[in-house]
């Protein structure tokens, strides 16, 4: 009964593409057939037929889903048949709910409309004005979650078994071999052999499960989550006080006086929710056995914390039994583990405009290596996400050699054993097991820890972030990187702070419009092809991830220039009370042509005049951009190369910096127009052994 409770909570949550009125004289007239009338043309859907006419789109609107797909639009239906639906309603049975598996026999009628919804939502999703889902355009990545959610705001995934065409939804759902990809006027038809009906639970269900032994394999990370105190957070699922202001228009939408226009024309959107989201990386009950000995039922989180300590992990740590204290050992070990970040199978690390990578043609087939950089919770440490063709799977902490010299390839050359990192099991045939509303739990074939030798390793890398990858907030919202052109979800601005603080990590001040642009399919020469931008009198801080280790740092800010930008005074420290400034204000408009930047075009013949180009432009506080982001409006062409000269890194400082301390970054308009825009792509932090080595000479990469 709880998943259906939970279900009647959460079902206000839908969509904002579904429709709340239907006007039925838009339905088309052509001799083809929408998806309604190809459903109502075989019999195998009349009782799924009779349930979309039962189901309003919405609890606020008169009209159904019946309605719904007999009008333009892109759906795509995911149609249980009348065997499916009756093995459904015997399920029901069985759990108790019902005595006879007939809708009938339902005596609570708020209870039987929430199951005929589990029935109707799932089953589509909405494409807007984009296409509707073919198995050709299926996410391509084992257990990779589809762009859009269903009606019922659940993402759902796709896994495909060994066996030949065989494709199944959430890992469960198998879809019919014979009948897929049945086209209609106004989307396209899966005959599904089972209702889709997602577990609706939390990661604290998840994790309880594992405590209760209804499931298995991860107990001894679930006690320990439940030892440091972690069971609630990871029981939260949106922000309830963000849902009330949207719903009551206490946030506000751009407009003419004070957006910033699309592309496309309009104006930016705010986000419909605020949820919260958090991934777990777990060693394995299997490990935890062969290392300490028990059976995993009997581990305690005190067997695991003296673990960690005979190795060394974290020798600053306190042994304690005070779990949930933020100095404890376990308390550190344990947190290291989670991010607050809702991170699907198919969204660990972001392919797109990497050199060699074709998005659009071979999106399966990897070309250099990709990472990201995220936080963790508890003390904030860096973890690194990495994923090569070499490497074979998505690994946490890998640290290879790379072919980088000036003509290399970009790619893993090899990697010593004690870098390899811990790999995720993204395929893993469970994982619908341990996938909840507000995150992911997977399993990694190698212990992590942020150990000296994980700071040492991260201390010898130049650290490049896409700077949305600072919060978590647009992660948890499928904000970053949909693989969507609609423009709800190319452009999104976020509140200022004296509307609501929606990112945690960045202060918006009064009247500025922050907007992401996720700019999919636009072939911009940004890393990952998405940007962030911002108008008014802009002064925005943000807080930066920590460095790895103590030790003299360049900072390094990336800018696409053009006319539209500011100019903008860069301020960095440790105190947002009173940053200094760094250096003298940037004009975002010069771009590598302006002969402040230095920029001089690779002869591509003379490494040691390029060499000494590089050095000439540094001298000045610029840098070109990286060889190993393509600009797609120029096929071949990579940002270091721009035949525009409009992309150049700024080094914004260059000073020692502390693990322990969190730094900065106010980025603040000196001009009085309100249209100029602010800028941001990446932020790099690089260690001076890199950028300042006689020998090895940082790469162009």
């Amino acid at each position: 009964m709880k998943k259906y409770i939970l279900f009647v909570v959460s079902i206000i949550v839908f969509l904002f593409s579904c429709k709340e009125d239907i006007d039925t004289s838009a339905r088309y007239v052509f001799k083809e057939e929408t998806v309604l009338g190809y459903l109502q043309k075989h019999d195998d859907y009349s009782e799924y037929v009779k349930l979309l006419q039962l189901v309003n789109i919405s609890p606020r609107s008169e009209s159904t889903v019946f309605q719904l797909l007999s009008v333009r639009g892109n759906y795509t239906c995911f149609a249980p048949t009348n065997e499916a639906i009756a093995l459904f309603l015997q399920d029901q049975v069985k759990a108790g709910i019902i005595n006879e598996p007939t809708w009938e026999s339902f005596t609570n009628d708020r209870l039987k409309d929430s199951i005929m919804k589990v029935v109707v939502y799932n089953s589509i999703i909405d494409g807007g004005d984009e296409e509707s889902y073919r198995t050709y355009s299926f996410p391509q990545t084992e257990n990779g979650e589809f762009g859009r959610p269903n009606m019922n705001d659940i993402r759902l995934s796709v896994y495909r078994p060994k066996a030949p065409d065989s494709i199944y939804i959430n890992h469960i759902y198998p879809i019919s071999i014979r009948n897929r990809d049945i086209p209609a006027i106004n989307g396209v038809i899966h005959q599904m052999e089972k209702v889709i009906a997602p577990r609706e639970v939390t990661l604290k269900t998840i994790l309880q499960e594992q405590l209760e032994g209804t499931e298995k394999g991860f107990i001894v990370m679930a006690r320990m989550l439940q030892a440091c105190g972690l069971m609630d957070t990871l029981s939260k699922i949106r922000d309830e006080v963000y849902e009330q202001l949207y719903l009551t228009g206490m946030i506000e939408e751009k407009t003419p006086a004070n957006g910033l226009k699309t592309m496309d024309g309009g104006y930016s959107y705010a986000p419909e929710h605020r949820k919260y989201g958090f991934t777990i990386f777990a060693e394995s009950d299997n490990f935890w056995q062969e290392q300490i000995g028990k059976p995993a039922e009997e581990i305690t989180p005190e067997d695991v914390q003296a673990w960690v300590q005979a190795g060394n992990y974290y020798p600053e740590a306190v042994a304690n039994t005070n779990f949930k204290a933020p100095e404890n050992l376990l308390y550190q070990w344990t947190t290291y583990h989670v991010l607050p970040f809702k991170l699907a199978p198919n969204r660990l690390v972001f392919h797109y405009n990497e050199k060699g990578y074709d998005y659009a043609g071979s999106p399966g087939k990897l070309s250099i290596p990709v990472m990201e950089y995220y936080v963790t919770m508890g003390k904030r440490r860096l973890l690194k996400i990495y994923e090569s063709p070499e490497a074979q799977g998505v690994y946490l902490n890998r640290f290879p050699i790379l072919d980088n010299d000036r003509h290399g390839t970009g790619h893993e050359i090899s990697c010593e054993e004690d870098k390899l990192g811990a790999r995720v099991m993204r395929e893993d045939e469970d994982m619908d097991k341990r996938t909840a509303l507000n995150g992911y739990l997977y399993e990694i074939d190698a212990p992590i820890a942020y150990n000296e030798e994980t700071r040492d390793n991260l201390g010898r890398t130049r650290i490049r972030m896409d700077c949305m990858s600072f919060f978590p907030e647009v992660m948890n919202n499928d904000i970053r990187r949909v693989a969507l052109k609609d423009a709800r979800h190319q452009w999104v601005h976020f509140p200022d702070n004296t509307e609501y603080k929606y990112i945690g990590n960045l202060s918006i001040n009064e009247g500025s419009t922050f907007v992401y642009y996720n700019a999919y399919d636009y072939k911009f020469g940004s890393l990952c092809g998405d940007e962030v931008k911002c108008v008014g009198r802009w002064e925005l801080v943000f807080t930066l991830p920590p460095v790895p280790k103590r030790g003299t740092y360049e900072v390094r800010y990336r800018i696409l220039t053009n006319s539209s930008r500011g100019i903008a005074q860069f301020y960095f420290g440790d105190r947002k009370d009173a940053m200094p400034a760094a250096g003298i204000p940037v004009n975002l408009t010069l771009g590598g042509a302006d002969p402040i930047t230095g920029w001089i075009e690779d002869t591509g013949t003379d490494d040691d005049a390029d060499a000494e180009a590089d050095k000439q432009m540094r001298n000045n506080g610029f840098m070109k951009g990286e060889e190993s982001i393509l600009i797609l409006k120029q096929p071949g062409t990579t940002a270091r190369a721009n035949a525009n000269r409009n992309i150049v890194r700024r080094i914004i400082t260059r000073q020692t910096l502390d693990p322990d301390k969190t730094y900065y970054l106010k980025i603040k308009s000196v001009l009085d127009a309100t249209t100029s825009e602010f800028y941001m792509d990446h932020i790099e932090y690089c260690p001076k052994e890199i950028y300042d080595n006689p020998e090895h000479p940082e790469d162009i990469w």
